[in-house]
């Protein structure tokens, strides 16, 4: 359309013109520009164009925040006006020397974790709605009880509920491979082979009804089904094996040596090497989570709650992705959702005050769409383009979320999935838990918008800052 091409060609202007730019990518909510120098940037300018509700440059990417929906569209005129697209795993590579160690670490978790999310939040939801269906009241409707529930209907439910999770390696070697630039199919296979039926199975070894294998008389080996460490750091180490081979073998010989010597080596070290070593170190490592989120009087929701929106400031939150991933794998229930709810709807109402609030008619056809947005569960729209612009409503809104995931917390409300909240979170929660759900949100966005309404903004402020 007109309006997104013309969008695009200012933003093009705005940010050094086309020989600034490297290349570009999305992700659900933002254009992610590669620029040559970022000292050609001109923030204000990109801040006012249509659309833009939020900009900021971070990890060597300079971000644009449109919503969901309007970034592929303005995508779309980029690549119509020969801007270089650049998948995000590409873009990966080309960040790999920007920011601290522990910021590529994340960034590199976070390549690897977010294009197996969706089938995650898909589980999900069908846990979710299994745990709707066998309530007893439900069962009541249909002249069921749980005895009298047919078999196949079982069977069937757990074929939608289990499959994502059993086979949880393969898609992390699987990503792990593509990011780290090796052959993905290979990738599939050794996750595969981490979970073959042959292997007595974790689950089962983990209740004392299988015993796990013994080789070399002291190395203890099952399946990996409940992991996922072994298979981020197998997939790391394979694609990197992959590469080398295949620069030393000849051509005539790569495809039939290259993987053979791959899988060989690969699944001998993450047997024998890798998975004993790093499932030790993952174990410990949700000890800890779990020790946090067992602290009583709400304390681990008032502490995750406030700072996690701090940590998707910086970038770094998709560490989050695989501590959620393991208490999904080991508990079927995940608290963090809930936690995440809160801080993620209090962002959201802490931007819909001051849009009630200003007169200011461009501030307020920006804020209000923006808290809509994080009440679908994105909140950047309204942290970027509202709240942390102002300051103190992004405060409120922190202690706003800290507030409502302390009572999350209390009550021990745990989502059966990952990755939405606020509204389509309410899908997670279809297992009884909807009305604590309900009140965890209200309690976030009352506290945030409150706080916010009474102390965090009015346009003197904003008319302040505006002139600094």
């Amino acid at each position: 359309m007109a309006k997104n091409r013309k969008i695009a060609e200012q933003l093009i202007e705005s940010v050094g013109g086309k020989e600034n730019i490297n290349s570009v990518s999305h992700c659900a909510t933002r254009l992610r520009i590669m620029v040559h120098d970022k000292e050609k940037i001109n923030q204000e300018k990109a801040e006012e164009i249509d659309k833009v509700k939020g900009a900021y440059y971070n990890s060597g990417q300079y971000q644009v925040i449109f919503g969901t929906g309007t970034v592929n569209q303005i995508y779309e005129e980029f690549s119509n006006l020969g801007i270089s697209g650049s998948s995000k795993s590409k873009q990966a590579g080309e960040t790999t020397k920007k920011g601290n160690w522990f910021q590529r670490a994340i960034r590199t978790f976070g390549d690897v974790f977010v294009p197996i999310i969706p089938v995650l939040v898909a589980t999900g939801l069908f846990m979710g709605l299994q745990g709707l269906i066998m309530q007893e009241s439900v069962l009541e409707l249909f002249g069921l009880t749980e005895d009298s529930i047919p078999d196949n209907f079982l069977i069937f439910s757990e074929v939608l509920t289990d499959t994502a999770f059993a086979f949880l390696p393969v898609l992390i070697a699987w990503s792990a491979f593509r990011v780290f630039g090796g052959s993905p199919v290979i990738g599939i296979v050794l996750g595969l082979m981490l979970v073959n039926p042959a292997l007595p199975n974790a689950w089962d070894v983990a209740e004392g009804a299988a015993d796990p294998l013994v080789f070399f008389g002291f190395i203890e080996v099952s399946g990996y089904q409940a992991s996922v460490l072994p298979a981020f750091i197998a997939g790391f180490i394979g694609a990197k094996l992959e590469k080398g081979l295949r620069k030393r073998i000849p051509d005539a010989l790569d495809l039939i040596i290259t993987p053979f010597l791959t899988l060989l080596i690969m699944i001998f070290l993450a047997l024998f090497l890798i998975g004993p070593l790093f499932n030790t170190v993952e174990e410990a490592v949700m000890s800890a989570v779990i020790f946090l989120l067992d602290l009583p009087f709400g304390i681990s929701g008032l502490v995750i709650g406030f700072f996690h929106q701090i940590i998707v400031i910086t970038g770094v939150h998709h560490i989050f992705n695989f501590l959620e991933v393991q208490l999904l794998q080991q508990f079927g229930e995940n608290p963090f959702n809930a936690i995440i709810t809160a801080s993620t709807a209090a962002q959201g109402a802490a931007a819909l005050a001051v849009g009630l609030k200003t007169k200011a008619a461009k501030l307020k056809a920006l804020a209000l769409p923006s808290s809509f947005s994080a009440f679908l569960g994105v909140t950047e729209p309204a942290i970027f383009g509202v709240n942390l612009r102002y300051v103190r409503p992004f405060i409120m809104g922190l202690i706003g979320g800290a507030v409502g995931a302390a009572f999350a917390s209390m009550v021990g409300l745990a989502g059966t999935g990952m990755a939405i909240t606020v509204i389509p979170g309410t899908l997670l929660y279809l297992d009884g838990q909807i009305l604590l759900y309900i009140a965890t949100n209200l309690i976030s966005i009352g506290v945030a918008f409150a706080l916010t309404w009474m102390f965090g903004f009015s346009d003197k402020m904003k008319d302040e800052i505006d002139q600094r």
